[in-house]
């Protein structure tokens, strides 16, 4: 009998644990780590942050879903993992010994990078975690009581766009349609070379979409941004040439601002020789397998991915919810091949496919894979992706509240599109 600890219990971590159940044998154990008691859906924290959802609507409690699945559960966290004896060191002391390990924690968030960057003892918000979201969404009404220049965008090496898009977009539906938008002046800033890079280069025309789009809600922006440090009221950012040089030095002030931060990896990873980078993502190869530590897997955004190009100021290449999955998906068939002394050959497409909500409409984009050179490179706009946007949310949340993956119906909708998430699939 094997046991299989899935470590994070997030859009990754929570597949892992019911792909990896419905794909082994009744025997084997499978066990979920993670440092809190309910799945939180990230994807709508921009609405959360205008106060267009409650905190609760976003939440599963995951104990009884995992009970119905046979699958262990504790929220008392990591502290560290000890892949030379493949064991676990939790917080309050215990240990718990695995045979296989799935990584899939997600990121640490590096405002520290930055002076004055964040929501804790810093003087930005942030919508990366629900909490966080919570905290922005008080912010905010107090702040459309009495409005004023507002900063959002993504502070150098940030990997995760996409939510800082979508929050200015919200952001500025949400004063339009209180009728107060005129009185508030927008800059986003990022460190992306040109709007709708997205941390991929682009997709399709997410650079004509998204800049006519700023355009249309009267949203500056400047490019190529090395956010330098935050005070209140002030963030400062140097805008450099492509050669890496200062074209101009920038002062911002702000009533209210979310500035996107970097990611690492979190602190039971961190340092751990062999197993992560210097910046603590789980080194994986194609089928998501450490190399030093062939029986631990990666998944998800704590992975270790090269940019997808050089570029004057860091950027990272984001894991969006369809990518991810693509990698639980040959995780979990790897995994369950190696208990049947088989080898792990599968592969995860790591297909992109993005819907960014801007309050009453949006862009969608699939790029196949993620990683350029594509098979795929699309991208498409309208009020279908808001509408789209909501049903993902209901649909998701309804699939984890049932203790599903990727149901039947599921997949041969994605299948009819072209989209898959095993190499060997297509």
């Amino acid at each position: 009998m094997a046991h299989i600890v899935i470590l994070g219990a997030g859009i990754g971590g929570v597949a892992a644990a019911i792909e990896v159940r419905d794909g082994v044998k009744k025997e084997h154990r499978v066990t979920v780590v993670s440092d809190l008691p309910n799945f939180q859906f990230t994807p709508s924290n921009p609405w959360l942050a205008v106060n267009w959802r409650k905190p609760d609507e976003l939440k599963v409690a995951l104990a009884p879903v995992f009970r119905k699945k046979n699958i262990g559960f504790t929220d008392v966290g990591a502290k560290r993992v000890h892949p030379t004896e493949n064991r676990i060191e939790l917080n309050n002391g215990e240990s718990l010994a695995y045979d296989y390990l799935v990584i899939a924690t997600g990121p640490k968030l590096a405002f520290g990078e930055i002076p004055g960057l964040g929501p804790h003892g810093g003087h930005t918000h942030s919508i990366c975690t629900l909490q966080h979201a919570e905290i922005a969404s008080k912010a905010w009404d107090d702040f459309c009581k009495d409005p004023g220049p507002i900063v959002i965008g993504a502070a150098p090496a940030v990997s995760c766009f996409g939510p800082a898009y979508e929050y200015a977009m919200i952001v500025s539906t949400d004063l339009r349609r209180r009728g107060i938008r005129h009185k508030v002046p927008m800059t986003f800033v990022t460190a992306e070379p040109y709007i709708g890079h997205l941390g991929l280069g682009g997709v399709g025309d997410t650079k004509g979409m998204l800049e006519s789009a700023f355009r249309d809600r009267d949203i500056k922006w400047i490019t190529n941004a090395k956010t330098t440090s935050v005070e209140p009221g002030l963030l400062k950012c140097d805008e450099l040439n492509d050669d890496g040089s200062v074209k101009k030095a920038h002062e911002l002030p702000f009533k209210f601002a979310m500035m996107m931060p970097a990611f690492t990896g979190i602190d039971a990873l961190m340092g751990v020789e062999g197993l992560v980078n210097p910046r603590g993502f789980v080194i994986i190869d194609k089928n998501q397998r450490n190399p030093t530590f062939p029986n631990v897997f990666g998944v998800g955004v704590c992975v270790a991915i090269p940019p997808a190009e050089p570029t004057p100021v860091a950027t990272g290449m984001p894991k969006t919810g369809y990518m991810i999955e693509s990698m639980v998906t040959a995780t979990a068939h790897n995994i369950a091949a190696l208990l049947n002394g088989k080898e792990a050959k599968e592969e995860g497409t790591w297909n992109a496919v993005c819907l960014a909500d801007f309050g009453d409409r949006g862009v969608a984009f699939v790029a196949q894979p993620q990683i350029p050179p594509r098979n795929v490179n699309w991208s498409s706009e309208g009020r279908w992706v808001h509408l789209a946007k909501i049903a993902y949310e209901k649909y998701f949340l309804r699939k984890v509240r049932k203790g599903q993956s990727e149901p039947v119906y599921e997949r041969y909708i994605m299948k009819l599109l072209g989209i898959e998430r095993l190499r060997n699939a297509l």
